[in-house]
């Protein structure tokens, strides 16, 4: 099957270079290929290959090469001006594709700028739009919460297949790309912040409060998460608020692109395979179309929640609450829904029976409402 950018990269190309982003083992490469089938004459260099480093160093690829693929440049020193300098003297009709696990515009800043000539994707785990060309919806939401969406294990369909890959994958990411980032000793002290991640999903961060436990400044705190960040490992959805700045110094909600890191029971887990399926959609939109749309919380002083917002510029279009098996409109969703009448407000219920309106809420079975988004 072709993953979901697969269309949208394969037109751009023709127009910019293309930047691929995501996490570690999301298929970025597999989907690189793909890409590379379409062409008589690609070349494929990887940097973390040392002949490919070498080629790539000496500009040495093959000149009538129709498309060129670097994967992993952005850990070789000036890959900015290097890029620039090969996209401006590349011949005509010649197609690059950039992919790499990290977001480059964090990784190894430079003053260099790329402006205007690159359009970026960011590439996220299976949803249950991409699972339904494979199975049921339902069968593909229930994989998604005990596997999560990342390719190995949740094709696999196996739970200790999943644990042998996430073991695996999760002693790499802490031995490899977080030292990219960090000092060295500073990587116990990011092993126990990941592990209190896991136990704390969905619920708002207190940077001073995990800075407490961990006994470092709050600065810091805020540092190691940028880099999780950074590393596609986790992602924050902040506060919904008209004015950014204040919504920034609110507490964000941390989620894991792998729904399969968080340590919790299946409502939580369900929240946090939403909350991917969320991000991968208002990406898509960002990334394939420019539209300005986010996703956000909403939480007042007296502690009313409603999970997620969609905005589209700074306005809401959607409330989302989450549940796993009640069939009654939440009350906190029913405040928001009076202040936001025009916004769509929905409860997607893991296990439900029968789909209602009340009072202006739509409760749905989730996985047909997350089949029906757009990616």
């Amino acid at each position: 099957m072709n993953r979901y950018l697969y269309d949208n990269i394969k037109i751009d190309l023709a127009r910019k270079m293309i930047f691929l982003t995501g996490p570690r083992q999301i298929g970025k490469t597999h989907l690189a290929r793909q890409i590379l089938s379409e062409y008589s004459r690609p070349q494929y260099l990887d940097y973390d290959a040392t002949d490919d480093a070498r080629i790539i160093a000496s500009r040495s690829w093959s000149a009538d090469a129709d498309i060129l693929v670097f994967d992993e440049i952005h850990k070789m020193k000036g890959w900015k001006r290097f890029l620039k300098g090969v996209y401006d003297t590349r011949r005509p009709g010649q197609a690059i594709l950039v992919a790499g696990s990290s977001r480059m515009e964090t990784f190894r800043q430079s003053g260099e700028s790329l402006a205007g000539r690159y359009f970026h994707y960011r590439f996220q785990p299976f949803s249950v739009r991409e699972a339904v060309e494979l199975m049921g919806a339902n069968e593909a939401l229930d994989r998604l919460n005990r596997l999560g969406g990342f390719p190995e294990p949740f094709l696999s369909g196996s739970e200790e297949e999943a644990d042998r890959w996430r073991s695996r994958h999760y002693a790499d990411l802490i031995r490899e790309d977080i030292p990219d980032f960090s000092r060295v000793h500073e990587l116990r002290t990011m092993r126990l912040l990941l592990e209190m991640l896991r136990e704390r999903v969905g619920l708002p961060l207190s940077f001073t409060g995990l800075a407490g436990d961990l006994q470092i400044a709050p600065n810091t705190v805020r540092r190691y998460v940028e880099i999780l960040e950074g590393l596609y490992i986790v992602f924050l959805v902040r506060p919904f608020h008209r004015n950014v700045a204040r919504a920034i110094r609110k507490e964000p909600k941390a989620y894991f692109f792998d729904t399969g890191l968080v340590k919790g029971g299946e409502g939580i887990r369900l929240e946090n395979t939403v909350a991917v399926s969320l991000q991968k959609y208002a990406s898509f939109l960002q990334d394939a179309v420019g539209e300005t749309v986010s996703l956000q919380y909403l939480r007042t002083k007296e502690k009313r929640e409603v999970d997620f917002v969609l905005s589209r510029d700074e306005n809401v279009t959607h409330l989302i609450e989450v549940k796993l098996s009640e069939p009654d409109p939440s009350p906190h969703l029913l405040y928001f829904r009076n202040m936001f009448p025009e916004a769509v407000s929905v409860q997607l219920v893991r296990h439900l029976k029968h789909e209602r309106d009340l009072s202006g809420v739509s409760v749905r079975a989730a996985a047909p409402w997350l089949r029906d988004l757009a990616v």
